[in-house]
């Protein structure tokens, strides 16, 4: 049976959630984002981007650009609670949905044409979450995840896309290749180098050309580019927390050590919830003495997925915690109130410059494995629980 995948997306998310707390909102040029003198624009309605202001450019200089702009600081509690239920309503009518980030997801809906037809059941549950959420969803309906997510972001709430299986490579083909999954900067620059900029360019290449070029993830490429994507549709379920532990092979005294320790987990736990896309609101940190007592200090902050932010609230909460000064056996990081939530988020809080930071350290311990680079003083084997 030829699979049947939607992909629906809340375009200006965080923009049209601002206009539904805010009416008077409507139609003004707004920026979402930090302070004008470091901050970022985490996003921008099409009022202000018709002036060229953009994601992820410099507030001031989007001030200059747009200066009748309103800017707004965000409050990503809002953004996670809608949705909340933005996914509730979703999956109530669906019999598979995969949540991809805070304001999107994937569908499987194979087999509903058997009812009254999977492009017109879509129809009807954008109407529905609109009605019920206030919300206007973009969507594409195609053979599976990849072409329904290119789909997805030529569509209007007004003006879904049908992509069926005769229509795919016609659609893909004069596509920019920055529009595949897997192409970044260096990827689109070697390509470049040869002459090839269009999707159909790639799926005419001999697979093993591009294999030698890219390695294992050419062949992904090119299948991508030929309309190919056997990947399933996995079901969601809320992650609620992230911890580690880790036991000392010596009851530990030094400040020193058990610090190097902490600020170890926290890397390694923020990097996996960037990872899945993630963010955290509470930070709990646990230790254990050698007389088997066992305490624990936790606190809130504002969503967040960033190392630093993270190693300074576990840096106080140890502070506050850990002042009978006796020996300790174990010590433990825990991130829970996980939402999902792009790394996009975190502009409202900090500047470009930190996160192409963050983005460069988790590509180098992708390729090359965690311990390849971080900021702790050193990386020791410590067991997830």
């Amino acid at each position: 049976m030829e699979r049947a995948i939607v992909h629906m997306d809340m375009h200006e998310y965080y923009i049209a959630c601002e206009r539904l707390a805010n009416s008077s909102l409507q139609g003004m040029p707004l920026i979402i984002g930090g302070g004008t003198n470091r901050g970022t624009v985490a996003a921008c309605s099409k009022e202000a981007a018709r002036f060229g202001v953009r994601v992820s450019m410099p507030t001031g200089y989007a001030l200059k650009l747009c200066p009748n702009a309103t800017v707004l600081k965000g409050d990503y509690g809002s953004y996670a609670n809608k949705s909340k239920e933005l996914t509730e309503i979703i999956k109530e009518h669906a019999p598979v949905v995969e949540k991809s980030s805070i304001h999107s997801f994937f569908l499987d809906i194979t087999g509903m044409d058997r009812f009254f037809g999977c492009y017109d059941w879509t129809k009807e549950l954008s109407v529905q979450i609109s009605k019920n959420s206030g919300l206007d969803p973009s969507w594409a309906l195609s053979v599976n995840k990849t072409v329904s997510k290119i789909g997805a972001v030529d569509s209007t709430p007004r003006m879904p896309r049908l992509l069926e299986q005769d229509k795919v490579q016609h659609y893909l083909n004069p596509l920019p290749i920055q529009r595949l999954p897997k192409i970044g900067d260096t990827t689109f620059q070697l390509l470049s180098r040869i002459g090839i900029r269009q999707i159909g360019k790639v799926s005419e290449m001999p697979p093993m050309v591009l294999q030698k070029m890219l390695g294992k993830r050419g062949n992904t490429i090119w299948q991508h580019a030929n309309g190919i994507d056997r990947e399933p549709v996995k079901p969601y379920s809320e992650k609620k927390a992230v911890y580690m532990e880790h036991d000392f092979e010596m009851d530990c005294i030094d400040l020193q050590t058990i610090k190097t320790q902490l600020m170890a987990m926290v890397e390694q736990l923020a990097f996996k919830l960037r990872q899945d896309n993630l963010v955290t609101a509470k930070v709990i940190v646990k230790v254990k003495y050698n007389n088997l007592d066992t305490e624990t200090k936790q606190s809130r902050i504002p969503y967040t997925s960033l190392d630093h932010i993270l190693k300074k609230e576990v840096q106080l909460l140890f502070s506050k915690l850990y002042h009978r000064r006796m020996r300790l056996v174990k010590v433990g990081v825990r991130f829970s109130d996980i939402v999902s939530g792009s790394h996009q988020i975190n502009l409202f809080e900090d500047t470009g410059e930190i996160l192409s930071l963050y983005n460069a350290l988790d590509s180098i311990r992708n390729k090359y494995g965690m311990n390849a680079v971080g900021t702790s003083s050193a990386f020791q084997n410590f067991r997830t629980k």
